[in-house]
Parts: C-alpha cells; sequence; structure tokens
C-alpha cells in the first residue's frame, strides 16, 4: 500500500520523463557538439540544431499536461469553494492565482476556510508556504 500523501512526498516525479528522456535529449545535445567539434561539417552542424530543437521541446511534452491540469484544478476548486466556503471567502478567492488555488487543493474542507482567507489577506502567498500550512492533507493521486 502506498504512503499516505503529505508535503514531504507529494512532488510527481516521472521516471521514464525526469530520468530517462530529459537526460537523453541532453546528453545527444552534448554529443552532437562534441562530434561538430572533432569533424566540423554541414551535416553535423545541422545534428546540433535538430538536438537542440529537441531538447527545447522537452519541456512542453511535460509543462504543457501540466498547464491542462492546473485548468481542471482551477476548476474544480472553483466548484468545491462554491460547496464549502461562505459567500464572504468566495468572493476572496476571486483574487487568488492559479498557483494558490493548486497549492490549496490539498486543504481537507474543514480547513479550507481559514487558508483561503490566510492566502487572500497575504498571510501566506507562495505555494509552498501554503502547503506547509495545511495541516489535514487532502491527498491527490491523479496527477499527470
Amino acid at each position: 500500500m502506498a504512503a499516505t500523501q503529505n508535503f514531504a512526498n507529494h512532488t510527481r516525479w516521472h521516471p521514464p520523463f525526469h530520468f530517462f528522456v530529459l537526460p537523453v535529449m541532453l546528453i545527444n545535445f552534448i554529443w552532437s557538439i562534441v562530434q561538430f567539434v572533432m569533424a566540423p561539417g554541414w551535416n553535423l552542424g545541422w545534428w546540433i540544431v535538430v538536438s537542440l530543437a529537441l531538447l527545447v521541446l522537452t519541456p512542453f511534452v511535460r509543462m504543457n499536461p501540466l498547464k491542462a491540469q492546473d485548468r481542471i484544478i482551477r476548476l474544480e476548486e472553483t466548484i468545491r469553494y462554491q460547496q464549502v466556503l461562505s459567500p464572504a471567502v468566495i468572493q476572496q478567492a476571486g483574487a487568488l492565482t492559479v498557483g494558490q488555488i493548486v497549492a490549496l487543493r490539498f486543504a481537507a474542507d474543514d480547513e479550507l476556510e481559514e487558508l483561503v482567507s490566510a492566502v487572500a489577506a497575504g498571510k501566506l502567498a507562495k505555494p509552498k508556504d501554503i502547503k506547509q500550512a495545511i495541516k489535514n492533507w487532502r491527498a491527490d493521486t491523479f496527477r499527470v
């Protein structure tokens, strides 16, 4: 059985991406430069360009799904706020950033109102600070 999710272990590492694809693309780019330096030519020069393009593309493969996920989380949390928070705090929640909303998704319903008020008042601003302030962690195991 998996460990209970909390601040210390909630970061999601995707081993095939983080420990295979990213390093391979970086090594490929470096290797293409080494090959070009050892034997300059148009073909090897072009391979540097292609390798750089692949290296630049690689983070987008991870970041675009995360941005879509953040939009879904924002929608889910907006609906949750309507069910759990008082009207005054819902109005305050309208000023929250996407990063703050994403961080607040880990808060259990019983502490959500207090945390949203603290964030809206500027007592907690950074997502990391918000996550650390959560007492009753609400796991999110459906992440990209």
